[in-house]
């Protein structure tokens, strides 16, 4: 095996010129630099990287941390993080907290001098908890947090506008026997699609129904299971309102199981528009979340805290979600007035093919 002192001599140079190399350093002729590779490219050598990190302290990694890695939207979200920070020199490191404060902790300090940074995603309150231990570790940006620690940036989602549109556009068709099938107890992007919710039956004058509010936990199958639930129920929900597009997915293949003609007899609506979405039968109106740009945005913040720490800028971005209208809501692209609703919390302006964005809000604390 080539050692560092193969490479030096290869080069014809010293072992301290291979080392300012493989760290970067500016002090070394191109010539130089150029020779200590190409030797280092035939010896099959390769820097150490926890020694250079010692050298650097730099890993020139940032770590990742989801609740979950499986499904649609957080590949995507994935995809866009690393994309980003192969952009930016980085290479990613991604576990999963499997959504529990002790995961959070285990994995970051797994994670330790490995990694320049970390992303995490916490949207519930005890993982939020736990990202202030994390916080004091390194550089930290958090996705949908429910609250951040001090000297955090941040990255929500606008759950609340992109629910209220949706459950807007349910309520214009007509419908006021809307149902809703929630994300978990103590989840924040769940609590805000709910809150979303409520505000626009509210907003048209209509009393919410217990039993129309269906707890679930975002995969397919309490979707599912949630339709026995809204077909006993009297009188029968018109029109549902899925917190997210996997349950929204359960819920239509249950129906037609059981029958039910999807939107003729019940209209049906998600949100976060994964890519399946718009190939279902019928094809899902939804609110869809940009989960790649999502990723880019937090490698953009965390590199900026990475590359200068010293400057004191915290951000605290929210994501727009648009609203896209499809066949299982049984209508038509709506006219520009109506799409979001008229001086409602969630309006935007309306995109071709049917969809209408919601505006970010950013606001940046020195």
């Amino acid at each position: 095996m080539a050692t560092i002192r193969d490479v030096a001599r290869a080069a014809g140079v010293s072992i301290a010129t291979v080392s300012r190399v493989f760290n970067g350093s500016s002090r070394v002729s191109q010539r130089a630099e150029d020779r200590v590779w190409e030797a280092a490219r035939e010896l099959d050598y390769w820097p150490h990287g926890g020694a250079r990190s010692l050298t650097t302290n730099r890993t020139d990694a940032l770590g990742v941390l989801l609740p979950d890695i499986h499904g649609e939207f957080f590949s995507e979200v994935i995809r866009g993080i690393d994309q980003a920070a192969r952009r930016d020199g980085f290479h990613v490191l991604i576990s999963s907290s499997h959504a529990d404060a002790d995961g959070v902790v285990v994995a970051s300090r797994a994670m330790h001098g490995r990694v320049d940074g970390m992303i995490l995603m916490c949207s519930d309150e005890a993982s939020a908890e736990a990202s202030v231990q994390v916080s004091r570790q390194f550089p930290l940006v958090l996705l949908n947090p429910r609250s951040s620690p001090n000297g955090c940036s941040s990255i929500s989602i606008a759950n609340y506008e992109g629910a209220y549109g949706v459950v807007s556009h349910l309520i214009r068709l007509g419908h006021r026997e809307v149902a809703i099938l929630c994300g978990p107890n103590g989840n924040g992007d769940s609590d805000e699609r709910v809150r979303g919710y409520l505000r626009a039956l509210a907003d048209a004058g209509i009393e919410p129904h217990p039993g129309l509010s269906v707890s679930g936990d975002f995969t397919e199958s309490s979707g599912y299971r949630s339709a026995s639930l809204l077909l006993r129920h009297d009188p029968r929900p018109t029109a549902v309102f899925a917190a997210n597009d996997s349950m929204a997915i359960g819920l239509l293949s249950a129906l037609g199981n059981a029958g039910v003609e999807v939107p003729r007899d019940m209209a049906v609506a998600g949100f976060d528009d994964i890519t399946i979405a718009r190939y279902l039968r019928p094809p899902l109106t939804t609110a869809h979340v940009d989960a790649f740009e999502l990723g880019e945005r937090a490698v953009r913040l965390l590199v900026t805290s990475i590359r200068m720490p010293d400057s004191g800028v915290v951000s605290h971005e929210t994501l727009p979600v648009t609203f896209v209208v499809r066949q299982s809501c049984g209508s038509p692209l709506p006219p520009r007035e109506t799409m979001l609703g008229i001086d409602s919390p969630g309006r935007g302006s309306v995109r071709p093919g049917g969809a209408a964005a919601i505006p970010t809000r950013r606001r940046r604390q020195q």
